[in-house]
């Protein structure tokens, strides 16, 4: 039995894995998963976020200590979560027993423009001057999924809307998770951990390119889906499973 944790990303939650978690779980049957909020997020959101990727870390590790899970751990995270993966493992390599990064980017192999593609700045700069939570589930849609037709696109928003009635991301939060991120800068030298690294073609919000070039630099696996969005797991999850087993059994088999 391995222990699986799901980071996400800014502002995501646990409920947006959506059918992740059971995809995973059928590629992988004998792996608990567990999906814990980073402060500020989902069942935390009263928490401060921290402005640091290593006090979230920290967090992570008194919280899976508190639901009586000892490491080590398989991480398996999504953007932020993915540097948050990146700063545990590199802290604490005896506590993880793999990563698999998911369209992350990151100082120093990136630059902003990369890490945040420039033309999405008119859209989070207008969100930021005018608010409004229905505007910004809509703009997170649209800059981190390519799935389905206008009615499933649409159902999407209105659960992610539920979600933020339940648990609001406060703006402060928003911002702090946002400066963390920018802050981030990578260890210079390669997590002494297996590390996997998918990556999305049709990511509209950080040039797939990033994970290219991390996974170069740590001589790392790569696997890059040909169509989907920044948010892979709820794209193409199935795709995600099976990628993730396919490279565990390469692992057994080395």
């Amino acid at each position: 039995m391995s222990n699986w944790v799901l980071l996400r990303g800014l502002m995501r939650e646990q409920r947006h894995w959506g059918r992740f978690p059971g995809q995973l779980g059928a590629a992988l049957p004998e792996a608990a998963i567990v999906t814990p909020d980073l402060p500020g997020n989902g069942e935390r959101h009263a928490l401060r976020s921290p402005t640091t990727v290593a006090r979230m870390v920290e967090f992570c590790r008194q919280d899976l200590r508190a639901r009586g899970l000892q490491p080590p751990y398989s991480l398996l995270a999504l953007s932020l979560g993915g540097m948050v993966a990146v700063e545990w493992a590199s802290r604490y390599p005896a506590e993880v027993q793999r990563c698999v990064l998911i369209n992350t980017s990151m100082r120093p192999f990136s630059r902003f423009h990369q890490r945040l593609r420039w033309q999405n700045y008119p859209g989070i700069l207008g969100l930021m001057l005018r608010g409004g939570v229905e505007r910004q589930e809509r703009l997170i849609l649209r800059l981190t999924s390519s799935k389905g037709d206008a009615a499933e696109r649409e159902g999407l928003v209105q659960r992610w809307l539920g979600y933020q009635r339940e648990f609001p991301v406060s703006r402060r939060n928003a911002l702090r998770q946002l400066w963390s991120a920018a802050r981030f800068r990578a260890p210079a030298a390669r997590p002494a951990v297996p590390l996997l690294v998918l990556a999305s073609a049709g990511d509209r919000l950080v040039d797939h390119r990033c994970s290219l070039r991390l996974a170069q630099h740590w001589k790392a696996a790569l696997e890059v889906h040909p169509g989907a969005g920044h948010d892979l797991p709820l794209d193409d999850g199935a795709w995600v499973a099976a990628s993730v087993a396919k490279w565990l059994a390469g692992e057994k088999g080395a």
